[in-house]
């Protein structure tokens, strides 16, 4: 006769091994993300419209809210002068006369053109209360704000994901 002993020390310890990972999976997952389809914005696309428009790069940060790898993207690195426009609508959101090596590995601002092109909304995924920075006309996501920037410029630090811009340099 085989006995199992389901309750033993030894397989509840197994348990929570494999229990604690599935359910930090499980809450990653589940970030409580709004729908940035949402019709209370003046530029209403859905999801499926938004991939016809975005690169999937594009999508992946801006629809899906994710984040690009530090020092891996377009302009993180970027000197030239020119304006940062939404890679969704083209609307103008950052200058270069505004952005500062923040040595994050992202795009850093000190402003944005116009505040009213951006949105700031309370985001708590992750678990971590943060400032999101969406764009105005559509609700998608352009990065963070932080409290950590030049004193002189105000003490801002906006890190705006590559993806989410289009760099239209000036012409010489």
């Amino acid at each position: 006769m085989i006995r199992l002993n389901i309750l033993s020390s030894n397989n509840i310890k197994l348990h929570k091994v494999l229990l604690v990972p599935f359910f930090l999976i499980l809450l990653c997952g589940c970030q409580n993300r709004e729908n940035t389809s949402s019709k209370k914005y003046p530029a209403y696309n859905t999801d499926e419209q938004w991939k016809k428009v975005l690169s999937p790069n594009a999508y992946e940060i801006m629809v899906e809210g994710g984040t690009e790898p530090a020092f891996n993207n377009s302009y993180y690195n970027e000197h030239d002068t020119g304006t940062y426009v939404s890679a969704a609508t083209g609307e103008p959101l950052f200058s270069s006369e505004d952005k500062f090596e923040s040595g994050t590995g992202w795009p850093s601002f000190t402003k944005p053109i116009k505040q009213d092109f951006i949105t700031i909304k309370k985001d708590n995924s992750f678990g971590i209360e943060r400032d999101e920075v969406v764009e105005t006309k559509t609700g998608l996501h352009l990065g963070h704000v932080f409290d950590d920037g030049p004193e002189d410029k105000g003490g801002k630090r906006y890190y705006i994901n590559s993806a989410a811009l289009k760099f239209i340099e000036y012409k010489k």
